[in-house]
């Protein structure tokens, strides 16, 4: 089988005819060059109107890179004709494999693109012999395509949280769909400030925020601020896991205070390397750590106190009705109030300032979760891990919504992967 009865099964352009096809091996990376040439008596099209118009000139012969074939570098050459438009003057014609003036054709941006996905940038430039520029150019352009062409319709519930990104505290805002039936990436926000989330409420639009049922978030004041003001019709569920994560650092921070006092009393240091025995659930422990920690758990110790406060605190999540739950969470409030540990305490009144949004989570009939924004947040940070060359909010952004949007795709691209 032939190239040419080749590209015209998997690539084929009306108007255009594939002509001679050369082999260059006087290069560092064999070649094919694939002459492109117009069918006769066809007009070309005006790159300004997209109207049939009459030729005027030929410009001189052009590369625009194609799909790898074999280990080869592939590239149409074509001469582009100019059209004298009466309306847009005389304008190149449009080119159906390309976009514009650039050199990689349509069909190798989108192989780009989807090889970007399984494999960091720099690696994809490297497997196929290109830049990192042209591969960040193809992610941009499906990113580009793929945002102005999804569905945003049907979405109940989203989940709010940052990451961070760079060194000195900066902060990515993300913004996630996590409805059953769709769970992706929605927006990306540069730093967790109020104007953030605002413009993701601008961009998603009033109609569709109204639709909104359930908003997934931490206790962080701007968020609850916006959510309280842009949508205030959904049910607004502080997640589980910064509920408990609070909790965690409050008995770290006992515990570091009574080992220090410890020592400073010559005591025994009965607490030295007991920081993960506090912190995990029992389920999770070792044998070791089991034995450790009910010998622990005879001295009345703060840090002790604090760990069994914590573990009562998980049957919290096992209630069904919001009535009862609040009931207990106002029993453990109290308690811990009357424990005389300080950053036990902090995390109380924080509690009891968010009561109604806690309760929330029942009220929701606990579908949904920080297991489905976090899950996100790891791909996240992975993604940015993975990001040889993000060095600007742009470029990390656009590596987001790509790993994690699931942005629609021409379906002309499906037959190249």
């Amino acid at each position: 089988m032939q190239i040419k009865t080749i590209l015209n099964r998997i690539q084929k352009f009306n108007s255009f005819v594939y002509g001679s096809v050369r082999l260059v091996e006087n290069t560092t990376i064999p070649t094919l060059e694939i002459e492109l040439h117009p069918r006769s008596n066809s007009r070309p099209i005006c790159s300004g109107c997209d109207h049939k118009r009459p030729g005027y000139d030929r410009t001189p012969e052009r590369r625009f890179e194609f799909i790898p074939m074999w280990g080869h570098k592939v590239f149409f050459c074509y001469r582009p004709r100019r059209v004298d438009c009466p309306d847009c003057g005389v304008k190149v014609e449009r080119m159906p494999w390309v976009s514009g003036k650039r050199r990689l054709t349509e069909a190798y941006a989108w192989f780009l693109s989807d090889w970007a996905k399984r494999l960091s940038w720099k690696e994809v430039a490297e497997a196929f012999h290109t830049t990192w520029d042209h591969v960040f150019c193809s992610v941009e352009r499906a990113v580009s395509w793929g945002r102005a062409h999804q569905d945003l319709t049907g979405i109940k519930a989203i989940g709010i949280d940052e990451i961070q990104w760079q060194r000195g505290h900066q902060y990515l805002t993300l913004v996630y769909q996590i409805d059953e039936h769709c769970k992706r990436l929605l927006g990306v926000g540069k730093k967790r400030k109020v104007k953030t989330l605002l413009g993701f409420f601008r961009w998603f639009g009033r109609d569709r925020t109204r639709e909104l049922k359930y908003i997934c978030s931490d206790m962080w004041k701007p968020y609850l601020k916006v959510i309280k003001k842009k949508a205030g019709q959904a049910i607004h569920i502080l997640d589980r896991f910064h509920i408990m994560m609070h909790i965690s650092k409050a008995i770290d921070e006992v515990r570091a205070e009574e080992v220090k006092t410890l020592k400073a009393k010559g005591l025994e240091p009965v607490l030295t390397r007991s920081r993960w025995l506090l912190l995990k659930r029992p389920e999770n422990l070792t044998e070791t750590q089991e034995t450790k920690l009910s010998e622990l758990l005879q001295y009345n110790l703060k840090s002790i106190r604090s760990y069994l406060l914590k573990e009562e605190f998980q049957i919290f999540w096992e209630y069904m009705s919001p009535h009862w739950a609040g009931l207990f969470l106002d029993k453990w409030c109290t308690k811990t109030m009357r424990s005389k540990i300080e950053p036990m305490k902090k995390v109380a009144k924080m509690l009891r300032r968010h009561r109604p949004l806690l309760l929330n989570w029942f009220r929701a009939k606990k579908k949904f979760s920080s297991g489905i924004v976090e899950g996100f947040n790891t791909k996240a940070k992975l993604t940015t891990r993975k990001a040889y060359g993000f060095r600007t909010y742009k470029a990390a952004e656009i590596a987001l919504y790509h790993a994690l949007g699931v942005l629609p795709v021409p379906v002309t691209t499906h037959k190249f992967f």
